[in-house]
């Protein structure tokens, strides 16, 4: 079994003229017309049933100045697919780079053999071969495709991709637009990569400063105030990180275009536009708003949901965002995307007339960690109103050394514990594991030097917006708001809400150490997690780490519970810092699956699993009847 650095590739050698002209990558464009492309004129649409995409590498000028990059059919985004469900596609691939590529297909439902990730579904696309993907189409909605080989999704390697429903759709609009949301870095990614772990802050220039601590001692006082420096400084923790690569070497990207590019779409007043975001970027949540503009959402990682009008959302990576506008005023509006840590932002325009534009917000200030994001439960988790903004939400810098009590807290239990490994943690009918409400549920499994930190109250957070948008005046969507429409009569449940078997997994990190893993373990040291065929499993998440982690499981649909029988299918969840949270997942495809964070750095550092979907001898019994069949296996680790 292969280590994430082992199914990554060799570093990237971009060679001097390498053959992407007209003969190598079947465009019709030279090396200087390549150069002149990448970043400004957006990417073409493939409709059809069999497609062709080139994998090369070029240089390509996004921030002034010319950088390797790698790029499908010659540009950046790559093209988007627009298919029909019920169709078989076939997409040949020739790999023109120096190294084996790949491409995922992220959230569609196909054999394993074809879900594209080196080392579990193949071998990857060796240099001047063709792989040839075929598959049905088995649904409709937005999607995205992506290289997971190394870091090529970071350099270029991503696109677009638009299912049509066989039967119309629901909802008729005039126009439909894709908003492919992306980071850049001139820099080499394997270069950030070894940055992170030799200096895991480098890239947050939000660090507290002199000030900020004078600020401190006026309104708390001077002892206070060092007693919660000391506190921080002792769990090596910084009250800024809200992402490992920020602003300072990324520039946000909107359909491949930077913000003084201003990616453009024309409309006319009175027109229904569907708008479908789509995350692609590496490491970057964007916080995404139209001012003075509603906006109805209507399906969530291609999946319809009951509308509801809202006026900004979190997106996490990988996720995907359908929503509706109608602009009836002769006046532009700014799409703008921030990045989580307020370190930069993507735009574009929406307008009736090419010559109009609109204002481009301030972005906001870079709010500083507090109670929740530390795990600390009831302390800080806020409870929201009607339009989503929280009452009683507690920054950490707010509240006195002596409120939060922190002499008297073991601050073994915030972190290290001797604590012995537990590969994965199942229900309570499992006799040979701790009961619940012992540590295994409030704890992570392994507390070596791999971990921290860990949540001392988890809870659940599904209507918290999240850091940053907890006070605002207007409504932001959470995934409280949403539930999955149903196809079936009466608006039942997709499919069961009693599972077969329970799995606790932890979501764990040293960020001084940059190392991220689940249940303490990193991925090298881990053993695959096995699911039976057809069974119906709930996964509990806890995040123990201070960052927002999406968890993205590859070809089985995820249903995160909601309450009240109310269901959001997804194929990515977004866990925030010390929140937990349960989804159902039915085992119906057999193979081996990833099962990691979208974050590419966070997955290159361990927080990866594979997943085998086999057949199991004892069919599960209905009711949660079968946890006990296969609880001896999945904990002692019995490989297929």
């Amino acid at each position: 079994m292969k280590t994430p650095s082992q199914i990554s590739l060799p570093r990237r050698r971009f060679v001097q003229g390498l053959a992407l002209g007209a003969a190598g990558l079947g465009v019709g464009l030279n090396a200087r017309q390549l150069l002149a492309s990448q970043g400004h004129t957006g990417a073409p649409v493939l409709t059809g049933n069999t497609f062709h995409l080139t994998l090369g590498g070029a240089d390509v000028n996004i921030t002034g100045k010319a950088r390797p990059a790698t790029t499908i059919n010659g540009s950046i985004p790559g093209p988007t697919l627009r298919w029909k469900e019920g169709d078989t596609v076939t997409i040949k691939v020739t790999n023109l780079l120096p190294e084996t590529s790949s491409i995922h297909w992220h959230g569609l439902l196909l054999p394993f053999e074809m879900d594209g990730v080196p080392g579990l579904s193949f071998d990857g696309i060796a240099p001047g071969e063709t792989f040839t993907y075929c598959f049905p189409v088995k649904q409709s909605g937005t999607y995205w495709y992506h290289s997971h080989s190394g870091f090529q999704e970071q350099t270029g390697i991503y696109g677009s991709i638009i299912i049509d429903p066989r039967e119309p759709d629901r909802h008729t609009v005039d126009r439909d637009e894709v908003i492919l949301l992306s980071d850049w870095s001139d820099e080499d990614p394997h270069h950030v990569y070894a940055t992170l772990k030799k200096l895991s802050h480098y890239y947050n220039f939000n660090e507290r400063t002199v000030f900020d601590t004078l600020r401190d001692f006026r309104k708390k006082g001077v002892i206070d105030t060092l007693k919660d420096r000391h506190m921080w400084n002792t769990m090596r923790m910084s009250q800024s990180d809200l992402a490992d690569v920020t602003g300072y070497t990324y520039t946000y990207l909107m359909n491949g275009q930077s913000p003084a590019d201003n990616w453009t779409c024309q409309f006319k007043p009175g027109e229904r536009i569907r708008l479908r975001f789509i995350n692609a970027s590496a490491m970057t949540f964007f916080d995404i708003r139209i001012p003075g503009l509603d906006m109805t959402v209507v399906a969530m990682d291609g999946q319809p949901v009951k509308p509801v009008d809202f006026h900004e959302v979190r997106l996490g990576v990988a996720e995907t965002l359908d929503v509706i506008v109608a602009p009836r005023a002769d006046r532009a509006y700014t799409l703008f995307a921030q990045s989580i840590d307020r370190s930069g932002f993507s735009r574009g325009t929406l307008t009736p007339d090419p010559a109009m534009t609109a204002a481009v917000p301030n972005m906001d200030a870079p709010p500083p960690l507090g109670h929740t994001e530390m795990g600390m439960g009831a302390m800080g988790s806020p409870s929201m109103n009607a339009k989503g903004r929280a009452h009683g939400d507690m920054h950490h810098g707010d509240m006195t050394h002596a409120d939060m009590k922190m002499d008297s807290m073991d601050h073994h239990t915030m972190g290290h514990s001797d604590t012995k490994p537990v590969p994965f943690a199942v229900n309570d009918n499992n006799p040979d594991l701790p009961p619940r409400n012992s540590a295994i549920e409030h704890a992570a499994s392994e507390f070596g030097p791999g971990v921290d930190m860990r949540a001392m109250a988890p809870g659940a957070m599904l209507n918290d917006p999240g850091i940053g948008l907890r006070n605002r005046d207007w409504k932001v969507l959470t995934y409280a708001d949403l539930e999955t429409l149903s196809d079936t009569p009466n608006n039942t449940p997709i499919d069961s809400l009693h599972p077969d078997r329970e799995i606790v997994l932890h979501l764990t990190g040293n960020m001084d150490r940059y190392m991220w893993s689940f249940n303490g373990i990193k991925f090298a040291d881990s053993v695959p997690l096995t699911l039976f065929h057809h069974e119906r499993v709930r996964i509990t998440l806890v995040n123990d780490t201070m960052m927002t982690h999406p968890i993205h499981l590859h070809g089985l649909w995820s249903d995160l519970e909601l309450g009240e029988g109310k269901l959001l299918r997804k194929h990515t969840i977004t866990v925030k810092p010390g929140e937990k949270l349960s989804y159902l997942v039915r085992a119906d495809a057999l193979g081996r699956w990833a099962y990691h964070c979208h974050l590419l750095y966070h997955m290159e550092a361990g927080m990866f699993r594979e997943v085998r979907v086999v057949e199991n001898a004892h069919p599960p019994a209905p009711n949660g009847d079968h946890a006990m069949h296969g609880a001896h296996r999945m904990n002692g680790v019995k490989q297929p």
